[in-house]
């Protein structure tokens, strides 16, 4: 069925996993070896992996910490462009860039990887829309708005409100992003932040990884006000197989971990505060799983609310440290597949959620931008 029309995923922290095994071993991004061909431990993507899962296009995340602000975001993200890119040209014949709509199809029509980058947490523009310009013109194709923290100018789900919202600013941003073509990607952001960057969007926006709020109670999930203006909108929710945001067990279980590191005097925003206690935590409350069947109703779910149209697939692999049963690493979307197929979807409403979209998507934001172009938007 794959090798018909792309799978596209939304989001895959790989760039920023190869960074920290870097990292552990004293050296910097500059020094990140690139070994793709073998699996590799810890992580959930390598090239058999991602012909085995038939994946046609990734949205390779170039994120950055919330705990880096200012030039030090900017210079991050900019390293982090660097090493996605030099991991996309080390393997040329597993890997094509691709910064359109149409490069997608055309690098998964040479059995290829259609390989975009996508930005994760408002920070890394440090406040500057030329920093975001700068951006795009280096491949990104979409900026989260915030990653676990505020922005200033973006409220965040899992940060205290702060902008309620969008500010004035946070609405300049959405407006110059769709003005280039860069896709607003709502997933981090808080309802508040959803609802405006709605009103102010003119062409579709997405959830690069995120799930339903109504079957998870996650701050990280979309609730269905949210869902049912997304489709109004022309945009593509990209349901995610993070447990925490699959399964409401795990849901309170991370809340439980979250509220014992603030406790501790810890910032539960920070991933590597949190999870220095998570093995202590974890031996007291054992960890509850998330299945594949649970992504399904999410993928469901949104379909009821939003429409077939609206609903995409973002795995976030290497970005999680725990994985759904049945979801565990890039080569088991065909599983994920045939759960659907078995509930009733038809290969037509397949093709939509691989990848077809998201493609519809990202030509809306093209030509939204094309036509501020020709307009004489600057």
């Amino acid at each position: 069925m794959f090798g018909r029309f792309p799978l596209i995923d939304g989001h895959n922290d790989l760039p920023w996993a190869l960074r920290n095994g870097a990292r552990q071993h004293g050296g910097h991004a500059s020094q990140v070896v690139f070994n793709l061909e073998a699996p590799a431990g810890g992580l959930h993507t390598n090239l058999p992996r991602l012909a085995a899962g038939g994946i046609g296009a990734q949205f390779w995340s170039v994120y950055v910490p919330a705990s880096l602000a200012g030039d030090g975001a900017v210079t991050a993200v900019l390293e982090q462009i660097d090493l996605a890119r030099r991991m996309i040209v080390r393997y040329p014949e597993a890997f094509g860039i691709a910064l359109t709509a149409d490069d997608v199809e055309q690098v998964f029509a040479t059995g290829r990887v259609a390989s975009l980058l996508g930005a994760e947490g408002g920070h890394a523009i440090a406040g500057s829309l030329g920093v975001l310009r700068t951006l795009y013109a280096l491949g990104v194709r979409y900026l989260t708005l915030t990653h676990n923290a505020n922005v200033g100018w973006a409220d965040s789900a899992t940060d205290e409100p702060q902008a309620g919202g969008l500010t004035g600013f946070g609405r300049d941003v959405v407006r110059e992003m769709q003005r280039i073509g860069m896709l607003v990607d709502l997933s981090h952001v808080a309802v508040s932040t959803m609802h405006h960057a709605l009103d102010v969007a003119q062409a579709p926006v997405i959830f690069s990884h995120s799930s339903a709020r109504a079957l998870c109670d996650s701050p990280r999930n979309v609730p269905d006000d949210v869902l049912a203006r997304l489709a109004a909108n022309g945009g593509v929710c990209m349901v995610t197989f993070v447990p925490g945001f699959v399964s409401q067990e795990c849901a309170s279980w991370t809340a439980g971990l979250k509220a014992e590191a603030a406790r501790r005097g810890l910032d539960p925003r920070d991933l590597s505060q949190l999870f220095s206690i998570k093995d202590e935590w974890t031996a007291v409350h054992p960890l509850p799983r998330a299945t594949l069947t649970q992504v399904a109703d999410h993928i469901e779910h949104v379909r009821q609310v939003a429409g077939v149209e609206h609903v995409g697939l973002g795995g976030d692999f290497d970005g999680t440290d725990e994985v759904t049963v049945g979801l565990e690493d890039v080569s088991t979307y065909p599983a994920l597949f045939a759960e659907l197929l078995r509930r009733g979807w038809t290969e037509p409403d397949c093709a939509a959620l691989a990848g077809g979209n998201l493609l519809r998507a990202l030509r809306a934001a093209e030509g939204a931008a094309s036509a501020a172009a020709a307009a004489g938007a600057l």
